[in-house]
């Protein structure tokens, strides 16, 4: 439950960090930390409108989409404690509790027959494809290195699993869940939020006709997601023996951290041309499948 808590408070100051990284970065006094938070609070005040073109799907898509983002936490530990939900291979099921809202996401897009939102979802749904080995890979290489498929196990053995390489993967791991996470939250280097040009947009443009409360839901969902990773980031860092408080401490540190990462990427680098992104993010999962090879080669499992 810690985890869970700890979570649902850093994604509602995550936007805002990003925001105030990238004003002193450019030089810019900028909105505060919580403007975000207040800009969702103002949404959740205004009634959502619907096109006539749209139907069911697009009424309940953000509901559901941020409903499987939510189950997705449930499985994500926090220290030595388990997730709230833990049962053997429940990363399987986080992917596709994520999966799952994305889908809707996707769906929903092209229900109000728009050629605009219709692109900016295949897109999404190609990058999506292409990104999801990256993640299991990674997986199956902490898998391997623990002998154990649940996160809260993986993550409570990593350190302790008697490897003299751990910090080697553990860099390793920080690095590909900081590309995952951008990749999967439609950011640099694979789309800019911020652009305006509904030809290269790619997450942006599926959400032009949410309003209201259902883009508030959409915004929250986003948040959550980037601490999601973020937690992950934590586990694979930190010992999960360390004192309570000091776990705390560097759990919102560790968000901080990448938070303004994110905003330091999108202050300084350009987003990619549209086809090199599938090169890129091949690049990232190509890494994540060099590291299975070393644990396998390191682990006497292949010689």
């Amino acid at each position: 439950m810690t985890g869970f808590i700890l979570i649902l408070i850093s994604a509602f100051f995550f936007p805002g960090i990003i925001l105030r990284a990238k004003s002193i970065a450019s030089g810019r006094k900028g909105p505060g930390i919580l403007q975000p938070f207040r800009d969702v609070v103002l949404l959740f005040r205004k009634g959502s409108i619907f096109s006539k073109t749209t139907g069911l799907i697009f009424q309940i898509a953000p509901v559901i989409s941020l409903s499987a983002v939510i189950c997705a936490v449930l499985v994500i530990p926090f220290a030595n404690q388990k997730a709230i939900i833990s049962f053997e291979g429940d990363f399987v099921f986080f992917s596709y509790m994520l999966a799952l809202g994305k889908f809707f996401s996707i769906i929903a897009a092209l229900d109000t027959g728009s050629s605009f939102e219709g692109m900016g979802a295949s897109r999404e749904a190609f990058f999506s494809m292409l990104i999801e080995p990256a993640f299991f890979i990674l997986m199956a290489t902490f898998s391997m290195l623990t002998g154990f498929t649940s996160f809260s196990d993986i993550f409570s053995n990593f350190f302790i699993s008697g490897n003299h390489y751990v910090l080697i993967y553990s860099i390793i791991g920080f690095y590909l869940f900081i590309q995952i996470a951008l990749i999967e939250n439609s950011r640099l280097p694979v789309d800019d939020p911020k652009t305006h040009l509904e030809l290269t947009m790619i997450h942006e443009v599926m959400i032009l006709d949410n309003s209201g409360f259902d883009k508030a839901l959409i915004h929250i969902g986003i948040w959550l997601k980037f601490a999601i990773y973020g937690s992950l980031m934590y586990n694979v860092i930190v010992p999960s023996g360390w004192n309570f408080f000091l776990q705390v401490s560097i759990f919102m540190a560790v968000q901080m951290l990448f938070a303004i990462i994110v905003g330091m990427l999108e202050s300084f680098r350009a987003r990619n041309k549209m086809n090199k992104n599938p090169k890129f993010i091949l690049t990232v999962s190509s890494i994540a499948m060099i590291a299975f090879v070393i644990v396998l080669i390191l682990t006497n499992r292949i010689i």
